[in-house]
């Protein structure tokens, strides 16, 4: 049998480039998705969501909140899931948090639906975290135990994710009104679709 049948490809490894493409593009494409949350006065689920929630309420950077509510989860991830995984996904966390602390200096958003920045921020942070998942990444939080249990037990990260998220924002309900609240579910469900449909067990193995 040809080594360039699916099941071959699969397993090949990624290069270094590979990685840092990736790590590149779905930082950049989580923190423009939370940018377009935070423009529109959104929320999303898990680390990112308390980040959000704290940030509104005191006026506090979100990007910082984001980092540093991401690094107690990094234990998990050194015990459990690797050295090579955990520095990966310190990497992706930096990156998401210097990308959002500068993306207002060079995004604006002179219109911008909250609809449309529910569904469309979803989605780029649905395929940024897609991009970290399947390079062996993440940023951090909800998504390394999602990518635990799915690795260790064969329950899909976006279940996990999605589940986590919509709790989240619901518990968002004594900080913003419930219109936001219910804009912010349906940018949860984006994100958690993308990786539910797409980052499957069996479906992509490249390491």
């Amino acid at each position: 049998m040809s080594s360039s049948t699916p099941s071959a490809l699969a397993r090949l490894s990624h290069s270094w480039l590979d990685d840092g493409h990736a790590l590149l593009a779905g930082s950049l494409f989580v923190a423009l998705g939370l940018t377009m949350f935070a423009h529109a006065g959104l929320l999303t689920g898990g680390v990112a969501g308390m980040a959000f929630l704290v940030s509104y309420a005191t006026g506090w950077s979100l990007a910082l909140c984001f980092f540093v509510f991401s690094l107690p989860f990094f234990w998990l991830s050194w015990r459990r899931l690797g050295t090579a995984f955990t520095l990966k996904s310190l990497v992706a966390v930096t990156l998401v948090s210097l990308f959002t602390a500068l993306a207002p200096q060079v995004v604006r958003f002179e219109l911008l639906n909250v609809w449309v920045a529910s569904v469309l921020g979803g989605f780029l942070i649905g395929f940024g975290l897609l991009a970290l998942l399947r390079h062996q990444a993440s940023v951090g939080g909800v998504n390394i135990v999602a990518q635990w249990l799915q690795q260790t037990r064969g329950v899909r990260a976006g279940h996990v994710q999605m589940a986590v998220d919509v709790l989240v924002v619901l518990a968002a309900l004594a900080v913003v009104p419930p219109e936001r609240v219910l804009q912010s579910v349906l940018g949860a469900v984006a994100v958690g679709a993308i990786l539910t449909l797409n980052h499957r067990p069996g479906r992509y193995l490249g390491v």
